[in-house]
């Protein structure tokens, strides 16, 4: 067997977090290949390495005074290597990446320093061999991911390998230009070594153990959630559940590799398994609920709507034109509802309006604002009758408006939408029919 383990910033911000990563690699064998974040934050008043590197780099390829915060960096990767008493000098790194900073190397550049020197300390620490990511994590000229370049590189370069610690977020172009993934890309590159090396499983630790039924911030003490599958977790992904980025999830997908959420905190919890399928059934009804506030509805009627070809393609385009994508689109015999995020589309209100006024002459065309948008998430809701009829009872009972419902066709998701104010509500009241009940 062998293993992928990814570790997060808080995982990695300290010397004391970095003896924890290496009792949990060491006490498993199989956990052979490493991808490293930056630094994190070692407490709520601390800033991410990550940040400190794009402030220094603002700083200096604009003339500005950037001593200061280099020499913050600088002490955050030496606290770490005094701490772990390494026989390890990073002078010549730091003098190098000062060196590029002045000569305008670029923020992506700046950014991933954090995992390039933490990737280092790691192996050293380890006594893991090192591979950059910018010889193995393939972007074309223009700055697109290379999905199979990058996978016959990274195969080739670790099949002779038994171990090896390669850093996250950042891989490079052609010409050697860095290149980095979205923030939070370690997921990313984690995903993509498990996928090269056909891993049994890829690790993903960080400071929580897994996937929760519901935001801890609405509900207290949600159900952790065991197992998950990836249609699940893409549902919830989508609508705010961030614990991995979502882009990590398609590499192993497409290889079947199993993810394991796994807390460096607590290495004993089981964690997260997220599966492409599985027999396992859901202890409840649901496995998850996450949502996102800040949308608003156009809802546009005219009769004989349905028998007019090419009526919805026409409203569409409309809100293409203007670059806003839209979220829903539940529609009637004689309306649609077109659901968007209200800031994308307040730039251009009055333009959309008056383009599907032209377009397609509705009768009538009505604007709801300051709405929340609810997935209630589960395989097991296939199988339990009733279900849509408990949500909305629940809804009923904490008073709450239903302002829109949107079943998925693989009867995996319900989305309801609300205002605003029902949000946290709503959350509350749907959590406690389908898990507090049925504890």
């Amino acid at each position: 067997m062998r293993k992928v383990v990814k570790f997060g910033g808080s995982s990695l911000a300290s010397a004391k977090q970095f003896r924890k990563v290496k009792a949990i690699i060491t006490e498993d064998k199989t956990r052979c290949f490493v991808v490293p974040s930056a630094p994190g934050k070692r407490d709520s008043k601390d800033t991410k390495v990550t940040d400190l590197l794009y402030q220094c780099y603002d700083a200096a390829s604009t003339g500005q005074s950037y001593k200061r915060t280099f020499e913050q960096i600088k002490e955050r990767f030496n606290e770490i290597i005094d701490g772990l008493k390494l026989d390890l000098n990073l002078d010549f790194e730091f003098d190098k990446i000062e060196e590029n900073f002045l000569n305008k190397a670029g923020r992506e550049y700046a950014a991933s320093r954090g995992e390039y020197l933490n990737g280092i300390i790691l192996a050293n620490y380890l006594g893991f061999p090192f591979v950059d990511a910018a010889d193995v994590i393939c972007f074309d000229e223009n700055g697109q991911f290379l999905s199979e370049k990058t996978n016959e590189e990274l195969a080739a370069q670790l099949s002779t390998m038994k171990q090896a610690v390669i850093p996250g977020f950042y891989g490079a172009k052609p010409d050697g230009t860095i290149k980095t993934f979205s923030r939070g890309g370690s997921d990313v590159t984690g995903s993509l070594v498990a996928r090269a090396l056909s891993a049994d499983v890829y690790e993903n630790w960080t400071d929580v153990s897994g996937f929760l039924v519901a935001d801890p911030r609405i509900v207290e003490n949600p159900a952790q959630i065991g197992t998950i599958t990836y249609r699940e977790l893409r549902e919830l992904s989508y609508m705010g559940a961030s614990v991995l980025h979502e882009d990590a999830i398609f590499p192993v997908r497409k290889e079947g590799i199993p993810i394991n959420i796994r807390n460096t905190n607590c290495p004993e919890d089981p964690g997260t398994l997220i599966v492409a399928n599985t027999s396992r059934k859901t202890p409840y009804t649901i496995t998850g609920i996450a949502g996102k506030k800040g949308f608003c509805s156009v809802i546009i009627e005219k009769a004989m709507m349905n028998a007019e070809v090419g009526f919805g393609r026409k409203v569409l385009e409309i809100f293409e034109k203007y670059n806003i994508p839209f979220e829903h689109m539940p529609s009637g015999i004689d309306s649609m509802s077109v659901f968007v995020h209200q800031d994308e589309f307040e730039e251009n209100e009055q333009a959309v309006l008056s383009g599907i006024q032209r377009a397609v002459q509705p009768d009538f065309v009505e604007l709801e604002t300051d709405l929340a948008l609810i997935a209630v998430v589960g395989r097991g809701m296939k199988a339990n009758r009733g279900t849509a009829s408990r949500l909305f009872a629940a809804l009923a009972l904490a008073n709450i408006n239903v302002r829109m419902i949107d079943q998925g066709s693989s009867e995996l998701n319900i989305i309801i939408g609300v205002h605003n104010e029902d949000f946290a509500n709503a959350i509350r009241a749907i959590y406690d029919v389908f898990v507090k009940a049925e504890l």
